[in-house]
Parts: C-alpha cells; structure tokens; sequence
C-alpha cells in the first residue's frame, strides 16, 4: 500500500473513518471541533504520521494519533488501524447523564415552536440555574 507524507485533516478524518464525509469533516474543523497538536484545525491543515488529534464528536473528546496515512478509502476494520486512540472511558454514570442531558434538548426542541411562553421560559431558567 503506497503512503503520503502528508495529507489535509479533513481528508484523512473521512479515510479513517471518524466522519462520514469529507464536507462533515471540514465544517468540524470551522466549526473548532478539530485541534492538532494543541492548536484549532482548518480542513486545509496538512498533518503527518505522529501528530495528534483531539475530535470533538457530539459531547465526547476523542484523542488520536495518526499512525499512517492512506492514499485511498479503507474499510471500517483497517481504518482502525491508521490511528492509536487514547480517549479514556466514561464511567457509567457520567454515560447515562449524557443520555438524559441529549433527552431533554430533543424534548425542549420539540416543544420550541417559536418564542417560549411564560411558564417555558421559567422551565429553561430553572434547568440552567441548576446545570
């Protein structure tokens, strides 16, 4: 298998697998999901084997370090294999308040229609008194 020396950010999270797409990948890294060694990454930024990824995917800070770097697509199994991943496990608890946490912002969206009334309202100044 042939290897680049280097390649943009966007297209090596699409090869190994941490996004869907490209376009998912780039609007992560504008969004400032996406740090290299430390630093906000733009989906231009060139990275090579060694350097060291922090993602954030939904409320989850993955950490990788990239092992190679493919020419082409891989599949799911050997994509794993382009990248170390250090991201500590969540404990239980911390897993199910996530869960609960994702729960209600999928209620409350679906209640929001428009401007909250009164007693909405409260309810969101209570929740965020409390968080």
């Amino acid at each position: 298998m042939n290897y680049f020396f280097s390649m943009r950010i966007d297209k090596w999270l699409k090869m190994a697998r941490i996004f869907k797409s490209r376009e998912e990948a780039g609007r992560a890294c504008d969004l400032g999901r996406v740090k290299v060694n430390g630093l906000e990454a733009k989906p231009s930024k060139v990275v090579q084997a060694g350097d060291e990824i922090v993602v954030k995917i939904e409320r989850v800070y993955r950490t990788l370090t990239i092992k190679e770097l493919p020419t082409r697509g891989l599949s799911a199994k050997d994509a794993k294999l382009v990248y170390d991943e250090k991201t500590p496990d969540l404990p239980p608890d911390i897993i199910e308040l996530m869960k609960l946490q994702a729960a209600e912002d999928r209620r409350l969206k679906r209640e929001a229609k428009g401007r909250p009334t009164k007693k909405t309202r409260r309810e969101l100044d209570k929740w965020r008194k409390r968080t």
